[in-house]
């Protein structure tokens, strides 16, 4: 009885949010010819997408910088591709942060890596994007606005950092992010590690790779790169990682492959 109550109060809540900041229709149509993966959707999902997208902005807030104006074609293309990968998840994977920073310009961070022989060596890291835990999730405004263009090699800074937003949902960046019950964690991890050290070999010795190599350079960045492939570029993870593909499919509960229109599939 209470359990249904408070998914009945739930759902009135979202409603009167999703009302409160509803997209208007060019706006949202003028999103979905910009980022042409977010249109492969039946009826049903795209319907989902708008309105998670809608909730998004009503429980987030953006900050821009550098002379960067706050629009909202800047917030709906974001909020939109934040909203694919808890299309079946559900918004609230995302209750452990409020504020996006978005930056006109990449922003250069100061790292520390220690060698192996325990060297500090200090060097500077341009980023297009940065999650972390708590927030806010940083991102930079132009590789957000070619995330249409960039999809072919398949890269969306949206979609990467989001993955991290999950992946550390349980206090840890480690490529697990919480599983649904019937997904075993064990299971995820050996299939996880195993795929990535495949990949991290064949970087290693220059392969050339779908994913981006930096995917490389640890487990959860990994995870969080084989997750744009999997949204923007399916075809090209399921053919390099099919078990992978699979994995994520059971995790997202979405198959991007089965959206693409056939003269995709049929592509030599």
């Amino acid at each position: 009885m209470l359990g249904r109550l408070w998914r009945g109060w739930r759902s009135a809540r979202e409603d009167a949010a999703a009302r409160r900041r509803a997209i208007p229709d060019d706006l949202w149509k003028r999103t979905l010819v910009r980022y042409p993966f977010l249109q492969r959707r039946d009826p049903a999902d795209a319907a989902e997408l708008r309105r998670l997208t809608s909730l998004f902005l009503d429980r987030k807030e953006f900050d821009c910088t550098g002379g960067l104006r706050l629009t909202d074609a800047l917030a709906v293309s974001i909020a939109a591709q934040a909203a694919l990968p808890v299309l079946r998840l559900g918004i609230e994977r995302y209750d452990g942060f409020v504020g996006l920073v978005v930056h006109p310009e990449p922003v250069v961070a100061r790292r520390e890596h220690a060698d192996e022989d325990g060297v500090v060596h200090a060097y500077d890291e341009p980023l297009a994007g940065e999650a972390m835990e708590g927030g806010p999730v940083m991102l930079v405004w132009p590789d957000v606005r070619r995330a249409g263009q960039s999809a072919a090699q398949g890269y969306n800074v949206v979609i990467h950092e989001f993955a991290h937003v999950l992946d550390m949902a349980d206090g840890l960046a480690d490529g697990v992010p919480l599983l649904p019950p019937a997904m075993a964690r064990d299971q995820w991890c050996a299939l996880l590690d195993s795929e990535y050290e495949a990949f991290a070999a064949r970087v290693e010795r220059e392969e050339p790779t779908a994913l981006d190599p930096y995917g490389a350079t640890a487990p959860e960045e990994f995870f969080a790169v084989a997750s744009e492939s999997f949204f923007v570029d399916p075809l090209s993870l399921r053919a390099e990682h099919a078990a992978l593909y699979e994995l994520f499919r059971s995790y997202y509960g979405q198959d991007p492959v089965s959206d693409l229109p056939a003269k995709v599939l049929n592509r030599p």
